[in-house]
């Protein structure tokens, strides 16, 4: 159900990443000053509280709820996060089960978060894995690349519905009409590559989906594709690649994907990673960002293509 012409609910997990919960603090208060949004922050009640008073919230939508304990960087993500049911990730999780929120983001540990989302929330009907990805050359805005960091050793059936979300990735956020999918591939020729890359061809080309072939490296950013998919091992290494020319200042166009964070997919509700150095502008841009995708019902859509998807497959 769309709440298009309704206040969002955002959970924040204000204990995690590298400047909390100060600036998560500090950029849920900027993002509920622009309006139509209400942010719960989840986390050590004395530390928010103590935060918030040095700040002017008066009337503004932004309320603290209590979680027990927190994920350190240094902890097992997978294991803490299942060990943990009342670290401040999993109760911002839930809240988004429950109904008490519409979207979750953190700058917590990524691991935490994906297995946080897979325990409470779930994964849509078709998904066997989630994704993380989305656009990764500010020259190629409108290119997305999934998967950049979950899945390492991936089946043809899981870089299929990588595609899907892709797909409507550039639909729903990106207003792509009819956005073109491409397998990230050593050669042009579908006989080209290794056996994950020949059998994803042939499922992709039966898919009803726009796949237009292979796309080698050389055509990333080119526009040819608009979802390049490809498994985590091959997309992390090309983040991290398009990362470190960002660092330096005389090649421009580099970014990595939403400044190293990104919607985690595939699960069943809205989640968004945040980078850990991120500071409270880019926090407050992120929590308008899950509003948005919450308000066009992005996660229905998926269930939509991807129904569609597996009965052209079938």
């Amino acid at each position: 159900m769309t709440k298009a012409n309704q206040r969002v609910t955002i959970a924040v997990d204000a204990m995690g990443g590298d400047y909390a919960p100060g600036e998560l603090i500090k950029g849920a208060v900027i993002a509920a000053e622009r309006g139509d949004v209400e942010v719960a922050l989840v986390g050590l009640p004395d530390i928010i509280e103590a935060e918030l008073a040095k700040l002017n919230t008066a009337q503004l939508p932004v309320y603290c709820i209590g979680a027990d304990e927190t994920i350190e960087e240094t902890e097992n993500p997978a294991l803490a996060a299942r060990r943990k049911p009342n670290s401040s990730i999993a109760v911002a999780t839930k809240l988004v089960r429950d109904g008490e929120a519409d979207a979750l983001i953190s700058a917590g540990p990524t691991g935490a978060l994906a297995t946080s989302a897979l325990q409470y929330l779930g994964m849509i009907e078709g998904m066997e894995r989630p994704v993380i990805g989305g656009a990764i050359f500010d020259d190629a805005p409108k290119t997305v690349v999934f998967d950049c960091g979950v899945n390492m050793d991936c089946r043809p059936y899981q870089l299929l519905t990588f595609a899907v979300i892709g797909t409507v990735y550039c639909q729903k956020l990106l207003n792509v009409a009819n956005p073109t999918v491409g397998l990230l591939n050593i050669g042009a020729e579908e006989t080209k590559g290794n056996q994950l890359t020949r059998e994803s061809y042939q499922l992709l080309k039966r898919s009803g989906l726009n796949f237009i072939g292979n796309i080698e490296g050389n055509q990333i950013m080119s526009g040819k594709a608009n979802a390049i998919v490809c498994d985590a091992f091959v997309g992390n290494v090309l983040f991290k690649f398009v990362e470190s020319i960002g660092l330096f200042k005389d090649v421009p166009g580099a970014r990595g994907y939403d400044q190293g964070g990104g919607l985690i997919l595939g699960v069943n509700g809205i989640v968004r990673k945040l980078h850990g150095a991120s500071k409270a502008p880019h926090v407050a841009d992120t929590i308008h960002q899950a509003k948005a995708a919450t308000k066009i019902d992005l996660i229905g859509a998926l269930k939509s293509e991807l129904r569609a998807v597996i009965k052209h497959t079938e």
